[in-house]
């Protein structure tokens, strides 16, 4: 245990174990599986791995429901000294082949769920299994898991050695793989242990798939003190303050959706103060979308002995990289169109805000970020054009946000390019479009979005080409596209509207969208 450098992003669950051995590290709807426990079985899993048949991996997927397997599964991958690839069952075949190809895993760590997808995939993989019957049913190769073959301790990793690798959505029509290495988490969880009290009877909501990065906050802020990782089932949100009470949860991180979620459900009703309908929470952080100044109020009263954070990041700068901690009384005067502000960029980075003429401007542009927690690029470099910058002698990545100085701190003002957050998700309009336009009888397609009920946006689609039934093409596109990324609406049309350059129009389109059918 202690030739684990103190760097290795696993060395987080080791400081857990120490302090809390017998103590929920996770909670999965009924599932409780103690520091010891998960220790125990990712020692077997992570022996089981650099024994088997296809030698040590560099790279090992992670395709199960969030449970005992997928979390024992990615310590298994990092305990083994390889990349953990975080996967979602719920992914369709297809984009998970490409995820596997492009990260170039041959070992699996899998579930019964995963498997079943895995299997529809037609994947030449090798997989790990808590029931060698299950892989063998399924007809994968089964790794096996034999007791001479665990690990007495993890293997150690140097920090350029890379922890997991996470996709984004792509404008080329497939994901991007993100390389995060063992020293960019290591500054990044540095900074959040200077920054918050997490301690070892903290409760964490875990609300995030795994193959989302801020999953990784939730898991190694809560191992690295020693607490307990909660899972959030859906059936949670019909009455999120009793769940929340049922748990004793005391620290809460979503996406801004979940408030409009609770909302409607009754959850941020009135209570007189100083109670609140969530007087457990001490932390509550927000992230993945862009937060409203009334959902974060009302979430404060409904947890007013709660810090309420609105945490912003993307993938390539590790997790999150600016925090705004919100105020009744700052945060309104601060943000722009009823929105939270995102904060200030995290220490030992810098930044710079890239105007229209390319040249670095002083109150407002695009946010460009360089430091510690930045990746170096991406799996494929054909990706990292247009995204990694050359300035100062210095690489920057363009996270595509326009900003605005205000007070010292960030304010979010949009986008730049065609990439929208849908719950969350980061997708690449473009991905849609070259989805649409595989679908039987398309011509062409455009993406564009709306406002969504619950405060969000939605994707809405015109395409040219064969009129089809919403049902057919949303068929066809299950095959390629995560739910996430499914669109709301198919609108057929003859031609696209064109602009004075001749152009496709996306301002009309989204204009239609918004308005009536």
């Amino acid at each position: 245990m202690n030739d684990v450098p103190e760097h290795a992003l696993h060395a987080r669950f080791l400081r857990g174990l120490a302090v809390s051995p017998g103590r929920p590290a996770i909670r999965a709807d009924t599932e409780t599986v103690t520091y010891e426990a998960l220790h125990e079985l990712a020692l077997a899993w992570a022996g089981a791995l650099l024994a088997g048949p296809a030698g040590p991996p560099a790279t090992v997927g992670v395709l199960a429901d969030k449970g005992r397997t997928a979390y024992a599964g990615l310590l298994a991958a990092l305990y083994a000294g390889a990349a953990a690839v975080p996967l979602s069952p719920d992914f369709p075949a297809e984009r998970t082949r490409r995820m596997l190809r492009a990260a170039g895993v041959r070992t699996l760590i899998a579930d019964e769920a995963g498997m079943a997808g895995l299997a529809a995939a037609e994947q030449d993989a090798a997989v790990l299994a808590a029931d060698p019957a299950a892989v063998r049913r399924h007809g994968f190769t089964a790794v096996p898991c034999e007791r001479r073959d665990a690990l007495a301790a993890p293997r150690p990793a140097g920090a350029s050695d890379v922890a997991c690798v996470l996709f984004t959505s792509g404008s080329t029509g497939r994901p991007k793989g993100v390389p995060i290495t063992h020293g960019n988490t290591r500054h990044y969880f540095r900074l959040m242990d200077e920054r918050y009290d997490f301690h070892a009877g903290d409760v964490f909501s875990q609300t995030f798939g795994l193959n989302f990065d801020c999953a990784m906050f939730d898991l190694f802020c809560a191992w690295g003190a020693g607490a307990s990782a909660h899972t959030v089932p859906v059936r949670a949100y019909t009455d999120l303050p009793a769940f929340i009470a049922e748990r004793e949860m005391t620290v809460w991180f979503s996406t801004p959706s979940a408030i409009a979620l609770t909302r409607r459900m009754g959850g941020l009703t009135a209570t007189p103060p100083p109670t609140g309908t969530m007087p457990s929470l001490r932390w509550s952080f927000f992230a993945g979308e862009a937060l409203r100044c009334a959902d974060a109020a009302d979430w404060q009263a409904a947890a007013p002995g709660s810090v309420v954070e609105n945490l912003y990041g993307p993938t390539e700068l590790t997790i999150t990289v600016s925090g705004h901690r919100w105020s009744p009384h700052v945060s309104p005067e601060l943000g722009v169109n009823g929105h939270v502000p995102i904060g200030t960029v995290h220490e030992g980075h810098d930044h710079l805000l890239l105007g229209p003429d390319g040249g670095v401007h002083d109150t407002e542009g695009e946010l460009c970020v360089t430091g510690p927690q930045m990746a170096a690029g991406y799996l494929d470099p054909a990706d990292d054009a247009g995204r990694f910058l050359e300035h100062g002698g210095r690489t920057w990545y363009r996270t595509g946000d326009r900003v605005r100085r205000a007070g010292g701190e960030l304010v979010y003002l949009g986008r730049l390019d065609s990439q929208v957050q849908i719950h969350g998700w980061r997708v690449e309009l473009a991905e849609v479009d070259e989805a649409v336009r595989a679908c039987t009888g398309v011509e062409d397609a455009v993406t564009v979005t709306r406002p969504a009920a619950d405060g969000g946006l939605e994707l809405v689609v015109f395409y040219t080409g064969t009129p089809a039934s919403p049902a057919a093409l949303t068929r066809e596109l299950r095959r390629v596209l995560p739910e996430g990324m499914m669109p709301r609406l198919f609108r057929h049309v003859e031609d696209f509207p064109l602009n004075a350059n001749r152009k496709i129009d996306r301002g009309r389109l989204a204009g239609a969208a918004a308005g009536p059918p």
